[in-house]
Order: structure tokens, then C-alpha cells, then sequence
């Protein structure tokens, strides 16, 4: 079925409930009492989730781009366990759910190769599961157009959460950025003769390289991390450094219920009863 359709044959069936009492999509999974039901109900209690979760909570897909072979995302899998407990907060059910994921420095010959691949994994992901709303936990270069492309085509309400940015390093005096020495290697071996040690050096303290995020160069990750805020990123979610108390890695919920309160939960209650 095309995806207007898709979307129309929904919205009809939205049209004959009420603000009060809203047509989630996931009721269609969940909300039956008969033998499909069941096994949509039953089977996902052997992770422990309680009765109440499938009784009318919006079922929130957290899109997680989490990879080893991704450094710049490397710390999504912790950080999605704080927005799930934005998500629960919020009175949602967070389910996450992998998709392909595009590590710029290491994949080859480019990772433009495989962006419409990662975009088809989160599009058709989304489309054949119980989700309501989506937050895409999102990092190095492909990995937020990607999964943007993706979940647009679904068309149903989303947000991104940036895994945050890395500190900036320090050496011999001189401020490096995360990604920075990359655009700066060749100057500073030919023109102020850095010795291979020297080059070394700055690979283990500067950039940020000490810390799990992702780079916050405008040539890369933070030009596309801006340029989505505009539009789908939570408040000022994009700038919070990935070390930052405020990004909730210490026990503190503030950007999970933000990016689901406040973003992802409310606009998808809002959507379902237009």
C-alpha cells in the first residue's frame, strides 16, 4: 500500500474517537482479544513488561544506531536506557529496536553508499511493528539522515536524540576539536614539523577521544546535528555535550523526558486525533 494511503486509511479510522479515548496504532496489536492478541501480548511479557503496559500506552520505538564499528556512537546503547526512562515517565512503553548503522571513519569505500540501505532497515522496521511515535537515537554523519529518511516515509511522529558531542582536546597549548587534527595533519607534519609522536599523542588526549560521542565539527556530524534541530530535535538537545549531567548519564532523566513528554509522547497523542 502506498504511504499516503497508508496514512489516509489511519487517519479515517482516527475520525471516530474522541481526544479523550485516541486510536493508538499499536491498539491494532495489542487491543484484541482474540488469538493474534494474545500472542502479540504474551509473548513480549517474557521480557517482564506488566499487564498495564499494553493497555492504551503509546508504544514509543526507540531506533537505536548503537555499533562497536561506529565511534561516534558508541555510547548509544546506555543512552537509550535513559530515554526510556523519559519514555516511561511520560506514560509511554519505550521498545527499542536496532538498525543499520554507518561508522564514517571506518567504513569503506564511503558510507553514502549504504545511507538509502540504513534509511529502507529503519523505514520498513517502523512500518511492520506496534509503534505509535519514534526517537531516533542518532550520532555519527549518516546515521541522522538516514534513519530521518526512514521514519519520514512511515510518517509517524518523531524526534532525534543526538548522543551529544565530545569535549575539545588540548596539546602543546593549542585547542584541537573532535575532528579537527584530521583537516589539520598535513599542515602541521610539513609546516610546523609534528613528529610522528607528536601525531600520536594527540590521537590519545585531543578531540575528545577519551570520551564516547560523537564529533562536533561543522563539515560533519554537528552541520547535520544543527540543521535537524530546526525541525525534529528536542529544545537544545544537539549542543548538550555527551559528558554532561543534563544528558541524564548520571541518574538524571532531564533529556529522555524531555525528548518524550515534552516532544515525542505528546505529538504523537496530538497526531492520532487530528
Amino acid at each position: 500500500m502506498p504511504v499516503s494511503d497508508h496514512v489516509n486509511d489511519v487517519m479515517k479510522k482516527n475520525t471516530s474517537h474522541t481526544p479523550s479515548t485516541p486510536h493508538l496504532r499499536s491498539t491494532d496489536w495489542f487491543g484484541k482479544d482474540d488469538k493474534m492478541g494474545f500472542v502479540h501480548r504474551s509473548w513480549l511479557r517474557n521480557q517482564g513488561y506488566p499487564d498495564d503496559y499494553f493497555r492504551g500506552r503509546p508504544v514509543i520505538g526507540i531506533c537505536n544506531t548503537w555499533s562497536e564499528l561506529t565511534p561516534c556512537n558508541g555510547h548509544l546503547r546506555d543512552f537509550a536506557e535513559v530515554v526510556k526512562r523519559g519514555v516511561i515517565e511520560a506514560g509511554g512503553f519505550p521498545l527499542e529496536f536496532p538498525v543499520t548503522s554507518l561508522g564514517e571513519t571506518l567504513m569503506r569505500p564511503t558510507t553514502m553508499l549504504f545511507r538509502n540501505l540504513a534509511a529502507m532497515d529503519t523505514e520498513e522496521t517502523i512500518r511492520a511493528n506496534p509503534i505509535d511515535g519514534v526517537v531516533l537515537l542518532t550520532g555519527c554523519d549518516k546515521t541522522t539522515p538516514s534513519t530521518l529518511m526512514g521514519a519520514c516515509s512511515v510518517d509517524l511522529p518523531t524526534i532525534v536524540v543526538p548522543g551529544g558531542p565530545m569535549l575539545n582536546g588540548r596539546f602543546k597549548g593549542q585547542c584541537f576539536g573532535s575532528g579537527s587534527f584530521n583537516w589539520m595533519h598535513k599542515e602541521k607534519v610539513l609546516v610546523e614539523n609534528y613528529s610522528a609522536e607528536d601525531v600520536l599523542e594527540i590521537g590519545r588526549s585531543s578531540g575528545g577521544n577519551d570520551a564516547q560521542a560523537h564529533i562536533y565539527s561543522w563539515r560533519g556530524v554537528g552541520q547535520r546535528a544543527n540543521r535537524n534541530e530546526v525541525h525534529t530535535a528536542f529544545g537544545e538537545g544537539t549542543h548538550i555535550l555527551q559528558v554532561d549531567s543534563a544528558r541524564g548519564f548520571e541518574g538524571n532523566t532531564t533529556v529522555g523526558s524531555h525528548a518524550t513528554f515534552d516532544g515525542c509522547v505528546n505529538v504523537m497523542r496530538a497526531h492520532v486525533v487530528e
